[in-house]
């Protein structure tokens, strides 16, 4: 793609922002220049992003009160700063907790939380679907916006509700969120299944005629290993990172890895600390079982409540939030095992409550493309990074599902 004008005023807007200041870790050096210049050129794609469900236990879904046109201190994400961080694409996670009584109602709320987001900013966010569509909009100097539905409980058990996600715009599923269902695993709770039933490889197979891209992020090894067996069209990780060199079960293992490169998929590598750093990962999985006990103590509609109740529970703690140098190993990693078309990012902005020095926003992305520059990544590989990748798995999908139509 010829890089235009307007492709080129996306990333420079930073200096209407900021004023033109350059960033803390940035600008002073002739590799954070070059990285603002490939943002310029191919702004990146992020694969996940829990803002939507942060307006809506935060701001009770109300953008007069938190509107993302402007700065929202306390969040990690908004339009100004995504023009400053380079992004040009980003998948918005239209996540409902399992605890929900009403997944698919609430499910439904939160695409049109994220459609009302790119309605009320025009002139930087538009809808997208396709990979097409992603390529034009961002032709356009505008943010593309796409949707992942991130947990498999929101279909209700239901291909019918899969189907109708996928008509309002949602482009991926991760398969489960942080507890197993009825026909999947999750990487933090008891296994049930041994990964999929007969039904969940009925929602995989069903996604691939679809043209949704399958997420792997969340699930059990297991459930990992069942799916890409499944499935006809590559998978993604969307915010996941290398169990090698983080062993927490919400990340991938090697051999996972190895099967997403001969399956053609990609990693997205997540930013949180607790999946990030080793010392910090062996601290943070206790968190998932006592928040599994906290929760019983809340009802239906006390979502705020209990996240309050979270964020008390880990207050105060000294743990090792590593750095952009930490990150960076893992898309090293991911590109040593599983090779370098199969690798990209996927932050997890707004859905983690700790960030890796350097990367305190949405931002600080240049930062990354800065530290894979300084370890002498080529650019045609650093463009894999950014997004590359991940547009193509989207448009192998579309293609998979075009030849299941035909």
């Amino acid at each position: 793609m010829t890089t235009t004008d307007d492709q080129r005023s996306l990333y420079s807007r930073r200096q209407a922002t900021d004023g033109g200041q350059p960033e803390e870790g940035t600008g002073s050096s002739p590799f954070a220049d070059k990285a603002r210049r490939i943002h310029a050129r191919l702004p990146v794609i992020d694969g996940h992003n829990d803002l939507p469900w942060a307006l809506r236990s935060r701001a009770e879904s109300d953008l007069d009160k938190a509107d993302p046109r402007g700065r929202l201190p306390g969040f990690h994400t908004d339009v100004p700063r995504l023009l400053e961080g380079g992004v040009g694409a980003q998948f918005w996670s239209v996540y409902v907790p399992t605890w929900s009584q009403a997944p698919l109602r609430h499910t439904l709320e939160q695409i049109i939380l994220v459609r009302r987001m790119a309605e009320r900013d025009p002139d930087h966010l538009r809808m997208a679907k396709t990979a097409t569509d992603v390529a034009r909009i961002r032709g356009n100097g505008r943010i593309a916006c796409l949707m992942g539905a991130e947990g498999g409980h929101c279909i209700e058990n239901s291909l019918g509700a899969l189907r109708a996600l996928h008509e309002l715009g949602v482009r991926y599923m991760t398969l489960t969120h942080s507890d197993s269902h009825e026909w999947a695993d999750s990487a933090t709770d008891e296994p049930r299944h041994g990964g999929l039933t007969d039904f969940g490889e009925a929602v995989v197979r069903e996604m691939n005629r679809i043209g949704m891209m399958v997420d792997i992020s969340h699930v059990s090894a297991d459930t990992m290993r069942h799916a890409i067996r499944i499935s006809r069209a590559p998978v993604i990780a969307s915010h996941s990172s290398a169990y090698t060199l983080a062993p927490h079960p919400r990340n991938i293992p090697d051999d996972v890895l190895e099967m997403i490169g001969e399956n053609g998929g990609v990693v997205m590598i997540n930013f949180y600390p607790g999946f990030v750093v080793a010392e910090t990962a062996e601290k943070a999985y206790g968190i998932f079982t006592a928040g599994r006990r906290l929760r019983s103590r809340f009802g239906p509609g006390e979502e705020s409540a209990f996240e309050q109740a979270m964020r008390d529970l880990v207050a105060g703690r000294d743990w090792d939030h590593g750095s952009v140098s930490d990150v960076v190993d893992h898309i090293e990693y991911v590109a040593r095992v599983a090779g370098v078309d199969h690798v990209g990012i996927g932050g997890d902005f707004d859905g983690i409550d700790m960030t890796p020095n350097g990367l305190e926003d949405v931002s600080r992305y240049p930062a990354v493309t800065e530290e894979l520059l300084r370890r002498g990544w080529s650019d045609p590989d650093i463009d894999k990074v950014l997004g590359k990748n991940v547009l193509g798995v989207l448009r192998r999908a579309e293609e998979v599902a075009a030849t299941a139509r035909s």
